[in-house]
């Protein structure tokens, strides 16, 4: 099926698509239908125009830095670390040769909008990795897609195509000095891949082991070179910060919090989908323009963040603004931006079992806490969901969790472990009335 069938079904289901005119002053989604992917459409929506400015004016990469610093640009990912920082980690004057990476292997639960930018406008990202190559001083790039998702991979790859053809990819891009090869890579599927060391490794041809930290990717990256990995929405907010400046970008979103975000909005909601809304959003703003709670129920919960974020309750929820600090300081985190709304007919023991088969699923089994850790998580949980628990089995589930967070290479660990602690912590009665009070011997 083509991007353009399944977006006529969206339409005629009533799903919400990312570019719908609903949203709120986007920066990555502006102005685009399913026609204007192409290099045409996007060089109409001033495409370029940010990579032909820095060749132009001969701006250097500490000033291009600076912009993206000053921005408040922060890494849609899911770490939120700020960006121009991260830029300025690479040591450019390293001989030899420096890789860049872009991180579109997005397989968190409840996340889909890097594939949207990706279908929608490939572009934007490929103009954004070239600005970033120019300033880090990288004369080759990856972008690794996620295994699920092979039309955005063949869209992309004709995006690249259309971009070498019009010279704005290959040697001495637009008559400069500057040169830069970019490459698609698919990948098959694996969630730990988006673990940024275990990209690398599947990059390089191997199994997607996560590896051990320090040295970081900026001193030994991919095939042991410096390498800065960002993700997909990251590089596509750079080409609008470097054409309009990075006060108004800072100024569309808040502080510490610059520019849009989008958000992949699910679950128990009337049109669910992807939505661009600028940093600082109140929560409620958000939940209105996904049509509310289904069917006129009550708002239970909010898991703000893809299914390793903590959930939270209504009540929190309804007072929060949608930005990295305030979900930070409510407990939860921003993450992958993907916010998983459940109504008051959800059983909470039931979500979680399906949170912990999924982490129990992906896990790489390289560390020993992760890999028998998320297995003992799903399996006492789900005896608790099937009326089988013991008194002491929410006791056990919190110490299991402890005895995974904190205790692994990557923060796969943590993701089975932090779902399980949060829904103990604000739901932990729907556990023990599941339990019975004589428990079979």
């Amino acid at each position: 099926m083509s991007p353009e069938q399944v977006l006529a079904q969206f339409k005629a289901s009533g799903v919400q698509t990312c570019f719908h005119d609903r949203h709120i002053a986007p920066q990555i989604f502006a102005g685009l239908n399913g026609a204007n992917w192409r290099l045409s459409g996007y060089e109409a929506r001033d495409g370029y125009k940010a990579l032909r400015k820095i060749l132009s004016e001969g701006l250097t990469p500490e000033q291009v830095i600076a912009e993206v610093k000053a921005s408040a640009l922060r890494g849609r990912g899911g770490a939120g670390f700020p960006t121009g920082l991260k830029w300025s980690f690479m040591p450019r004057q390293f001989p030899g040769q420096k890789y860049l990476v872009c991180n579109s292997d997005e397989g968190e639960p409840g996340t889909c909008k890097d594939r949207d930018i990706l279908l929608y406008n490939p572009h934007i990202v490929i103009e954004g990795m070239i600005i970033a190559a120019y300033v880090m001083g990288a004369t080759a790039g990856y972008n690794y897609i996620h295994g699920e998702i092979f039309e955005a991979y063949e869209r992309f790859e004709s995006a690249l195509d259309e971009a070498r053809t019009a010279g704005y990819l290959g040697h001495r891009i637009l008559g400069s000095d500057f040169s830069f090869q970019l490459h698609a890579t698919h990948g098959f599927g694996a969630y730990i891949c988006g673990e940024e060391t275990a990209l690398l490794e599947s990059l390089e041809g191997k199994r997607g082991n996560p590896r051990f930290k320090p040295p970081f990717p900026a001193s030994f990256g991919l095939y042991g070179r410096p390498t800065t990995i960002n993700n997909t929405e990251t590089f596509a907010a750079v080409p609008w910060i470097i054409r309009n400046g990075a006060r108004a970008y800072l100024e569309a979103g808040k502080p510490n919090n610059g520019g849009s975000k989008i958000f992949s909005v699910s679950g128990d909601v009337e049109l669910p989908g992807n939505y661009e809304i600028p940093l600082g959003t109140p929560f409620p703003k958000l939940l209105e323009l996904a049509g509310g709670v289904r069917k006129g129920r009550r708002l239970k919960a909010v898991i703000p963040g893809g299914a390793s974020s903590p959930v939270l309750p209504a009540a929190a929820m309804l007072e929060l603004t949608m930005d990295f600090d305030a979900l930070a300081k409510a407990g939860s985190m921003l993450g992958s931006a993907a916010v998983i709304v459940i109504d008051d007919s959800r059983n909470m023991v039931e979500s979680l079992k399906r949170l912990s088969y999924f982490y129990m699923h992906e896990s790489c089994g390289q560390c020993t806490p992760c890999r028998e850790g998320s297995g003992w998580l799903w399996r006492v949980v789900d005896r608790i969901h099937g009326g089988r628990g013991k008194p002491s089995d929410v006791s056990l589930l919190n110490s299991v969790a402890d005895g995974i967070q904190g205790r692994t290479i990557c923060a796969l660990g943590d993701s089975a472990a932090v779902p399980v602690r949060a829904m103990i912590k604000h739901f932990r009665d729907e556990f023990e009335e599941l339990i019975p009070r004589d428990p079979p011997r």
